[in-house]
């Protein structure tokens, strides 16, 4: 299907590490032609990450670099040197989006700031990407997953009870500030149809994570109650747990009356359902222990595979803990041809995750991230009109 989504939208990427470059990977992978602007010799630090293929560091096969940057092209340049330059104001001509996560203050210090790029190109949509948004008391602070974490109150409502917060793993806090990134860019490509002209787009990572609590922080609004930590049990009704099984765990939502009946029906012990311990979900989380006590056992007899099957016939709600190994070989993502593989120079063919979402006249097309530089030439001679001779000057000079 050559008709794509974001087809004729250029963006400039000058992001690095994680969350601006996820925000530009979805760009790239619904048709938008993503030129990623790399420090020369260097590039993203991202490229520094491992793991490695075969654990062996190089720039090229980073796995944090590669998937976050498939289907996108790499130049090299060096910003400070070019911000006052008719090089960089080109690129800026032609861009539609520019996406950066530097400090705050960074592209207005070069001179690149919004208000003077968008004299260069009144329709240019530009994003930045921090920790706590380009002003306010924490601008300047130091951040991270941790910090974010910590900072938005998502860490309080994590962790077992009587024990101390817990932060969620890997580098959520960065996805989720590339998802509100891009979500703003759809909005603001949508508005630039209608006036004609681009906008500037300041995405806190903080506030990201502070609104996924939903309704923790309502409920303090309206009531001035707060949620605590309830570990892998629900905070109002039971079972809502995690159970061990024969071969690893399984997650067990009988929240609803008729389901933790079902369950304690499938299980064979038919005398509980009239016990007043478990006769309602609040009863069964005052007295979990004990509903456990009677469950547990049957659990721990069987595989996940075997549990789900016969909890999802009895239209229980249950899920295999999955295992990072597992997601390559579950069939609901293989049957809905979510991993896809991509081969390159370097790291060889691999596996990598899909597009969260689903488009049906214009689905994502994936290619491989780029090596450093790689597009150098078609950008610079093809598309902007540099000499060879201008091009092997500039790179004597450090510029690209």
């Amino acid at each position: 299907m050559s008709k794509k989504a974001l087809q004729n939208i250029m963006v400039l990427d000058f992001s690095r590490s994680i969350a601006g470059p996820y925000c530009t990977k979805l760009l790239a992978a619904f048709g938008a032609e993503v030129i990623k602007v790399e420090e020369p010799k260097r590039g993203d630090p991202a490229r520094y990450e491992g793991p490695f293929r075969d654990d062996r560091p190089d720039p090229e096969g980073s796995a944090l670099f590669l998937y976050l940057n498939t289907g996108k092209k790499s130049i090299t340049l060096d910003l400070q040197a070019v911000a006052e330059t008719n090089l960089l104001k080109m690129l800026i001509k032609e861009a539609d989006v520019l996406v950066e996560n530097f400090p705050p203050g960074y592209m207005a210090d070069l001179g690149i700031g919004y208000e003077k790029l968008a004299k260069i190109n009144p329709g240019l949509i530009m994003v930045s990407l921090t920790d706590f948004g380009q002003d306010g008391p924490y601008r300047n602070y130091q951040g991270g997953r941790l910090v974010e974490n910590a900072l938005s109150g998502y860490m309080y409502v994590n962790g077992d009870p009587g024990r101390e917060p817990l932060a969620g793993g890997g580098e959520q806090p960065a996805y989720q500030g590339g998802l509100h990134a891009y979500a703003g860019i759809l909005a603001a490509l949508i508005s630039r149809q209608l006036t004609g002209r681009g906008w500037y787009i300041d995405v806190s990572i903080m506030e990201c994570m502070a609104s996924l609590h939903q309704f923790t922080v309502n409920r303090y609004a309206y009531s001035g109650k707060i949620q605590k930590r309830g570990g892998n049990r629900h905070i109002w009704s039971h079972p809502v747990t995690v159970y061990p099984c024969r071969d690893g765990h399984v997650l067990v939502c009988a929240g609803t009356e008729d389901q933790a009946e079902m369950l304690l029906t499938l299980v064979g012990e038919t005398d509980a359902l009239n016990d007043p311990r478990f006769e309602s979900g609040i009863q069964r989380l005052i007295h979990a222990d004990e509903f456990d006590g009677l469950v547990k056992p049957w659990f721990l007899d069987k595989t996940k595979k075997e549990i789900v099957e016969i909890c999802q016939e009895w239209r229980i709600p249950v899920a295999p803990v999955n295992e990072i190994p597992d997601l390559y070989e579950d069939e609901q993502l293989r049957a809905r041809e979510y991993w896809i593989e991509l081969d390159h120079p370097v790291a060889g063919r691999l596996p990598y995750a899909g597009a969260p979402f689903r488009m049906s006249e214009t689905p994502a097309v994936y290619s491989r991230a780029p090596l450093l530089g790689e597009h150098n030439e078609e950008i610079f001679i093809s598309r902007l009109g540099l000499t060879e001779a201008e091009m092997g000057q500039l790179k004597k000079d450090g510029v690209i």
